[in-house]
């Protein structure tokens, strides 16, 4: 009798391996993948489309991949390094108590943190909804006309005020001043914004910039150490003198008790939302705002959710065109915005849903009246204040006891602000407690207790001035004051999240946006308290976790892509690209060569890059592509002995925008290098090069990351993003400091964000997944993406155009890169049917659409990913041949160029339930296209939204309820 063979102990090991569960195909569906593309095993696929020149010599060194129990115990141990001390630094971040309802069903919700940026209004109406209330809730407490649906975060948000007044302002002066109490860290990013401007930034307390002229001012309010100023007459006086833009710095927390910017005459009004319910998570992700009075709007930088209504004239929400994404007018744009911080603007937003009006008001009179209590306290113990008008900062005399009252505060589990050699300043926020006003007394009390409130109990008045006081009203609207209650508030996330589509629901298949799987376990640690209530600005031996998280993380990235050096600080794929510009700037200059201006980039790239080379003062000089998409040759070759003496730099992204893998590029970086250039590789298609090929090897000089891409960060609807800069070893010293915070030499250029780490709560997710990947694991994503993205294009390529390809022999389709584009232009000759009727019909189908139009007018680009599974797929590319077969139905005649299930998409489930049914087609073609939608079926909350009528009809808050009627 023969003996059943055992598992190996291998084996056994290997089946909890966490790659299995990121990678979707399996072998048996790989197998028939490869058949239907024409190739015998993925590394011949691999070896036809990767060129050889590019190809690693080596393998990345990295950790071998663990299981996730196991990388969450190793992660666990590192963030136990981080102290987490009772925070008083204040500065922009303060302890907040984030509602478990919205904790849950939000932050930790798939439903939302999966979501793509609402490009596609229809299948986007929750998330909208949330920013329309963020809109909504921002313009009533600053008392502006208008507020984006937020920005990266405060210091990047007053840095684009600053260039917003610039262009928007009467003034011809290139000065601006920033008031001596503005927060730090957002002095620093303004400077680094101003310089490559040619903009002069002074600091003033106030009278020189009354007495000389400027094109802004940005004040705080209230300032860093707390002072409460009534700045009415002030900038009506600086109005009158230099006709300049006021910006103001405001703490919304404190707008529900003090006056609006507004009201005091401000023309637009910035800062952050984080203590509405964000943890401070060392630094982001944070939603920042920006909002202005109305003359300024068709300039606001960033995204701006507007009212429309679609096909059936129902009320519906869209991305307000004129105001999104200034980066897609290239080198004439103002901003390279290209995302938001969408995830925790729903969560601010929410959070005043939750508290109202009235909730808010009352967080904030308690943060007020026990700063209060406390003045009155230390004044007792012989204390002086630098101010008497206060929200929730005391600026405090200390003397020679500075160092020794820091030091019993750390003792005693507290941080405390220096303020200045011979001040500390205590912030409170709404997790303060009696007790811990008691333990901070006897901080200051060499240990003794202080009853403070017991002369108070009756009530005590706050430090705000009488004349400050707010008397108008905000948060009216019946959202905020309807879903007080936990079981009101879950049905309405539920109800939002229901109208949307994101990768819980089904696969996103966005070229260049990499929809892929956020894993569980990568979620997990960003709630830890250990990484969530670690202030930015906490002395750094109690951040020893963030600065091990940042090391290996860098060292990981850096074996990913060949580079010598990285800075995680950047917090957006725009702000790496800046950042790395302004390194490749600054090298120049360090060589006497700032002459170098000229920036050559492609017909082919993200708009971003001409974007960021205009911010950081280059010239961008555009080059072409052949018809197979590549970089022209010829033409880059007669542009850099053109620009010769003045060429700074080539940005390139590889594989190309068009999705195909240039197989001149080691002869492209080598041409520019031998000008005196630098090389830029956009790193936005990464997902398609780790572990089989590194920029920094094959000619890169500078890459930026998108972690929310690449490296598992989710998108959140539209952010969080991260987006390190990478650079080789002569670039390493000029990667971004945060002076503010001690950290950088002289070399490095300045801070780029408010933080030193960005956003550093959510870089856990990255190290989480190159840990449980490894390196084998990370190729393996790599190689499966290419592998996906040629099976798409094989089963489609008789069906629509492959637009470009490396037209391969034996691989049908031709060969593509991570991602294919189909050519829909043919089809809306004989058809009439365009791109987007294509985009729109997928929504009746369950599918949120490939990327319309970009980077070709007319066409789909589709990018699959590693991580979707053969079965969706075969899903998606079933949805493509039907709705081929569609279009031949009108080619046909069958159906009418007017009529049709196409130019009608999406279909809402009112609409097919209607008593009249007046179309040439049937319901049943309308709404269940295949037979797999009968058993599972995502309806569209509207019809088409009509953009058009939303721009000539800018609504961008919450409508009045008689509109809903």
């Amino acid at each position: 009798m023969l003996k059943s063979a055992l598992p190996t102990l291998a084996e056994l090991e290997n089946a909890s391996e966490f790659h299995a569960r990121h990678i979707g195909p399996d072998a048996a569906d790989e197998a028939q993948m490869l058949s239907a593309i024409g190739v015998a095993s993925r590394a011949a696929l691999i070896d036809a489309i990767v060129p050889a020149s590019i190809k690693r010599a080596d393998a990345m060194a990295l950790p071998a991949a663990t299981t996730e129990a196991q990388a969450l115990a190793e992660l666990k141990a590192i963030a136990s390094k981080n102290r987490v001390l009772k925070s008083y630094i204040g500065q922009g971040y303060y302890g907040t108590l984030t509602p478990g309802v919205i904790l849950r069903n939000i932050l930790e919700n798939p439903a939302w943190y999966t979501a793509y940026t609402p490009y596609q209004a229809e299948i986007s109406q929750g998330r909208m909804e949330a920013l329309v209330n963020f809109q909504t809730m921002v313009t009533d407490l600053t008392g502006m006309a208008i507020a984006n649906a937020s920005m990266l975060d405060e210091a990047t948000a007053a840095a684009e005020a600053m260039t917003l007044a610039l262009r928007t302002g009467k003034s011809k002066s290139k000065v601006f001043y920033v008031a001596d109490d503005v927060l730090p860290q957002t002095l620093e990013v303004v400077r680094t914004r101003a310089e490559p401007l040619g903009l002069e930034v002074r600091v003033c307390s106030g009278d020189e910039a009354l007495q000389n002229d400027s094109f802004a001012v940005l004040l705080q309010y209230p300032g860093v150490n707390g002072q409460v100023r009534n700045y009415a007459d002030w900038i009506a006086q600086y109005k009158a003198r230099s006709q300049g833009v006021v910006i103001v710095a405001a703490d919304l927390l404190a707008l529900t008790l003090i006056k609006a910017p507004a009201e005091l005459g401000a023309d637009i009004a910035v800062g952050t939302t984080q203590r509405f319910g964000m943890p401070m998570g060392a630094g982001g992700p944070h939603a920042g705002y920006m909002a202005c009075r109305d003359e300024f709007k068709r300039s606001l930088p960033g995204r701006l959710v507007g009212v429309s209504v679609d096909s059936h004239g129902k009320q519906a929400y869209r991305l307000s065109l004129q105001t999104r994404e200034q980066h897609i007018r290239r080198e004439k744009a103002t901003s390279n915005i290209c995302t938001a911080q969408v995830l925790p603007a729903v969560v601010a937003s929410m959070y005043a849903v939750y508290h109202g009006p009235q909730g808010l008001k009352r967080i904030a009179q308690r943060v007020a009246t026990y700063t209060a209590v406390l003045a009155h306290a230390l004044k007792g113990l012989g204390f002086t204040l630098a101010h008497e008008a206060s929200f929730d900062t005391l600026h405090v005399h200390t003397g020679a006891k500075t160092e020794p009252l820091l030091a019993a505060a750390v003792a005693a589990g507290i941080n405390l602000r220096r303020a200045c050699a011979q001040s500390l300043s205590i912030s409170l926020d709404e997790s303060t407690t009696r007790e811990d006003i008691a333990a901070l007394l006897a901080v200051f009390n060499a240990g003794k207790t202080v009853d403070a409130f017991g002369a108070h109990e009756n009530g005590v008045a706050t430090l705000i001035p009488a004349e400050l006081l707010r008397s108008s009203s905000y948060l009216t609207h019946p959202v905020f004051n309807r879903y007080h209650s936990e079981t009101e508030l879950l049905r309405y996330l539920r109800m939002l999240a229901d109208k949307d589509l994101a990768l819980d629901r089904s696969m996103i298949p966005l070229g260049s946006c990499t929809m892929k799987l956020n894993a569980t376990s990568e979620m997990i640690p960003i709630t830890w308290p250990e990484f969530a209530q670690v202030h930015p600005f906490a002395p750094q031996d109690q951040l020893a976790g963030y600065t091990e998280l940042d090391q290996l993380l860098t060292t990981w990235l850096c074996q990913a892509t060949g580079y010598a050096g990285i800075s995680l600080q950047p917090n957006a794929g725009s702000q790496g690209e800046y950042a790395g510009l302004l390194a490749i700037k600054a090298y120049h200059e360090s060589r006497g060569e700032g002459h170098r201006k000229i920036c050559l980039i492609p017909e082919s790239a993200h708009g971003t890059n001409p974007a960021s080379a205009q911010m950081v003062g280059m010239q961008v000089v555009v080059t072409k592509c052949d018809k197979e998409g590549n970089i022209d040759l010829a033409d880059l070759k007669a542009k850099c002995e053109q620009h010769s003496a003045s060429l700074a730099a080539i940005m390139i992204t590889y594989p190309s925008t068009y999705g195909v893998f240039d197989i001149h590029v080691k002869e492209i970086c080598q041409l520019v290098k031998s000008h005196g250039g630098r090389v830029y590789v956009d790193g936005a298609n990464m997902n398609a090069l780790v572990g089989v090929a590194a920029p920094g090897e094959f000619g890169g000089d500078v890459s930026h990351l998108n972690l929310h891409k690449t490296f598992c960060i989710p998108h959140g609807g539209g952010g969080p993003g991260v987006g390190p800069v990478c650079v080789v070893e002569d670039l390493v010293p000029f990667l971004p400091a945060h002076r503010s915070a001690g950290l950088g030499q002289p070399s490095n250029v300045g801070a780029v964000s408010a933080a030193p780490l960005g956003n550093a709560a959510v870089l856990p997710i990255s190290w989480m997944y190159i840990r449980m990947m490894g390196a084998d694991g990370l190729k393996a994503a790599t190689e499966t993406a290419i592998l996906s993205a040629n099976y798409v294009a094989a089963r489609l390529a008789g069906h629509y155009d492959i637009h470009f390809s490396g037209n391969i022999a034996g691989v049908k389709g031709g060969g593509v890169a991570h991602e294919c584009i189909l050519d829909l232009r043919p089809l809306k000759d004989s058809s009439g049917v365009s791109a987007e009727d294509v985009a729109k019909r997928l929504i009746d189908y369950g599918f949120h659409a490939p990327t319309l139009s970009f980077p070709v007018a007319g066409t789909l680009m589709v990018e699959p990913t590693e991580s979707e599974s053969k079965a969706e797929l075969d899903r998606f590319i079933a949805a493509m041949i039907q709705i081929r077969q569609e279009i031949a139905q009108v080619e046909s005649g069958s159906w009418s160029r007017e009529d049709n299930p196409l130019v009608n998409a999406p279909h809402t489930a009112e609409v097919l339930l209607a008593q009249d049914w007046t179309h040439s087609y049937s319901r049943e073609a309308a709404a269940y296209p295949v037979a797999s939608l009968r058993q599972v079926k995502y309806w569209s909350p509207v019809g088409r939204v009509d953009n058009v009528y939303g721009d000539r009809n800018l609504v961008c808050s919450c409508p009045p309820v008689s509109d809903y009627a």
